[in-house]
């Protein structure tokens, strides 16, 4: 049947798609088993950062399974907001997120890769919201996300005509941030992920809680509460660290690696 798996290397916590047989495409436990995943990633403070990837060398994710999940939602048998967990809307999870797209990444699968913060992609990958043409749209955050991270008429194009992308045209989009050969994408990914790790929590945390927070407010509200996450920054724990180790010409040893 598949499912959603999570594992830990060391501060790591790698969660997979597991469902390969089936281009890890979701049922509806799966869509509960990730939200649980991310919830669990926000919750253990040993862990620092996720690293978001499929099974298997076929695709990331191709979204809801069509025999079963659209079936549910076309007959109104759930609301399509109890997917809000796992397509991270009005999300808590200030960890960094790193996808590591190995295939298909398709209709939610592609949504669910906008929920993350940092993206990698195989070569291979191949990108698409083919929503249109079964009659149905992109809502599991994509009608909102896309135009906020791409420009206008890049989103507009993937959501109304369904054509897939390559690997080097979602690149080219701004979708993401690095494409590698499908032998290097989860190294890649744990390298990124490792780096991540020699910077603040606190401030990596403080830095996506604003950047999510502020998006929409007017701008000189914005530059009020920017102020306050910044204090928050300068007074703590791995600010203080932080100081000092550039002062001492040495590595920082910043608090927040320290818990769990």
């Amino acid at each position: 049947m598949g499912g959603i798996e999570l594992h830990r290397d060391g501060p790591v916590a790698i969660i997979r798609f597991a469902r390969p047989d089936k281009l890890n495409s979701l049922t509806l436990a799966m869509y509960d088993e990730l939200g649980a995943a991310f919830a669990e990633v926000r919750d253990d403070d040993s862990i620092g950062v996720a690293i978001l990837t499929g099974d298997g060398d076929r695709a990331f994710c191709v979204g809801a399974d069509l025999s079963e999940s659209i079936p549910a939602l076309a007959e109104a048998r759930f609301d399509i907001s109890e997917w809000d967990p796992a397509h991270q809307k009005h999300t808590s999870l200030f960890k960094p997120v790193i996808a590591a797209v190995n295939g298909l990444c398709l209709g939610g699968g592609f949504e669910i890769m906008l929920s993350t913060d940092i993206r990698v992609a195989a070569d291979t990958a191949e990108f698409g919201l083919p929503e249109s043409g079964v009659g149905v749209v992109p809502a599991g955050g994509t009608l909102t996300r896309l135009t906020r991270q791409i420009p206008y008429v890049w989103a507009m194009d993937l959501m109304m005509s369904g054509d897939r992308i390559s690997a080097e045209t979602a690149l080219r989009y701004g979708l993401l941030n690095q494409v590698v050969p499908a032998t290097d994408l989860l190294d890649t990914a744990l390298d990124r992920a490792h780096r991540l790790l020699t910077r603040s929590g606190t401030a990596l945390e403080t830095i996506k809680e604003a950047v999510i927070r502020l998006a929409d407010l007017p701008q000189d509200q914005a530059f009020h509460s920017e102020a306050l996450y910044g204090q928050k920054a300068f007074t703590s724990a791995d600010s203080r660290e932080g100081l000092s180790a550039f002062a001492d010409r040495r590595r920082p040893k910043f608090p927040s690696r320290d818990r769990g």
